[in-house]
């Protein structure tokens, strides 16, 4: 099969939807949010082999599959094609096999099969990202199948545990710290767990980050007698948001980028020990993450977040307080409310792909022949590793084909008509390296 040969190939649609069913039928076990929901990426896993082992080494077929994992039942997938033995790499990377939760009470239709609705494929996992799971494992099928003769060896990763950045040593941190990865810097890489059917050229960096206020606890019908910890907190938050934004305004290169948003800080979640709604409770917590630019370093924001903090558990008089009765000291009793400002073990830096790189310009070239226009984006969401992996010398491209509007949304879909011409793309993309 020539080179052009392989940019004509199209989507299996019976073979695509027979395996995404298998795929979005183990949802319920592939909810990635510990301590209550934590996956068994093999269950996917499972499937994908089964369509591509019959086109391993092993059974005299042309592709290398390595199950690697380093959790039990948390597998990660490699998958090879050969190209010249000193011809480059081509490689799709990123595309997990788990999902964030959902809830059936609050879906308009079942997230735990697939189901279809003209164009609409729904289901959880059918935009972020088991769709595009489906695409890789169709991609290296065809290819198996037809046996074309590339110069580029292209290379497939799909991977555990991306929804969850608590939890390391499972997924691509640990392929990338072990060293799996390291030859796909002879050629660009695509990162494809993305949406809208466009290069995304920029992503967001990410902190989770809880702040507990402290004070006394008592009862509210006596509130000068109290510390109130909620009126702390959110004072508090309110104090370090308006700083953060000071301190890191929209930057001159996000608007080259086409950054949908500037940096973030915001709240996400409220928390309180059980009481009586009579009590003022003795703590709360909000918890809330920063999303920054990639013209940031977030260890940097991290840092600076800590020393809001301090400050104002030097001085909590430069909090307003909430009415006459409300305050933040007891002095009469030596009391006085403090703030604790913790941040969750792992964190992520944004990243701006290069616009110059041979990776970028062939998927642009991709993207407008299939589309008939190029668009890049950038977003304040995060991927994994990525940053990282762009210092070590990786040509790092994002790109996907579900939807932003219903990422980690009830009632997910994805569309079907994008993915087959996503799948067009990267058939493009290897034709142009190949």
């Amino acid at each position: 099969m020539a080179q052009s040969s392989v940019a004509a190939l199209e989507m299996d649609e019976d073979k695509y939807l027979g395996l995404l069913s298998k795929l979005i039928g183990e949802t319920k076990l592939l909810q990635n949010n510990p301590p209550d929901s934590i996956p068994v990426e093999d269950r996917a896993v499972r499937h994908v082999l089964d369509v591509l082992t019959p086109f391993s080494e092993e059974n005299g077929g042309p592709l290398n599959i390595q199950h690697v994992s380093f959790v039990e039942g948390r597998g990660n997938l490699i998958i090879t094609y050969p190209g010249e033995p000193e011809g480059g790499i081509l490689s799709f990377v990123g595309c997990h096999f788990d999902v964030v939760t959902a809830n059936p009470q609050t879906w308009d239709f079942e997230p735990f099969s697939l189901t279809r609705d003209g164009d609409k494929l729904r289901g959880r996992g059918t935009t972020d990202c088991l769709g595009h799971v489906a695409l890789i494992a169709e991609l290296f099928r065809q290819l198996a199948e037809a046996k074309p003769k590339l110069k580029r060896t292209i290379v497939g990763v799909c991977i555990a545990n991306e929804e969850n950045s608590k939890q390391l040593g499972v997924g691509v941190d640990a392929l990338v710290a072990r060293g799996y990865l390291d030859h796909l810097k002879a050629g660009p890489l695509y990162w494809v767990d993305s949406a809208d059917s466009q290069p995304c050229v920029g992503t967001g960096g990410v902190a989770a980050w809880s702040l507990t206020a402290f004070g006394k606890l008592f009862h509210s019908g006596l509130p000068d007698k109290a510390i109130n910890p909620m009126e702390l907190a959110m004072e508090a938050c309110s104090h370090m948001q308006s700083r953060f934004y000071r301190d890191y305004p929209p930057h001159p290169e996000e608007a080259r980028y086409k950054f949908s948003t500037s940096s973030t800080m915001k709240p996400t979640q409220w928390s309180a020990p059980g009481g009586s709604i009579n009590q003022i409770p003795g703590e709360c917590t909000i918890c809330g993450d920063v999303r920054v630019t990639p013209f940031y370093d977030v260890s940097q924001v991290m840092a600076r977040l800590r020393l809001y903090a301090d400050e104002l558990n030097a001085d909590l008089s430069v909090l307003p307080c909430r009415g006459p009765a409300s305050r933040y000291s007891l002095p009469d009793e030596g009391l006085s409310g403090r703030l604790e400002l913790k941040f969750f073990d792992a964190f992520a830096s944004g990243v701006a792909c290069s616009m110059e790189s041979e990776g970028f310009q062939a998927m642009v070239r991709a993207f407008t022949d299939t589309y008939g226009e190029c668009k890049p984006f950038a977003i304040t969401g995060s991927l994994p590793c990525i940053k990282e992996m762009q210092v070590a010398g990786y040509d790092v491209q994002v790109m996907g084909f579900g939807l932003t509007k219903t990422y980690h949304a009830n009632n997910e879909y994805a569309l079907l008509s994008d993915l087959k011409k996503g799948f067009q793309v990267m058939c493009k993309l290897v034709a142009f390296f190949g």
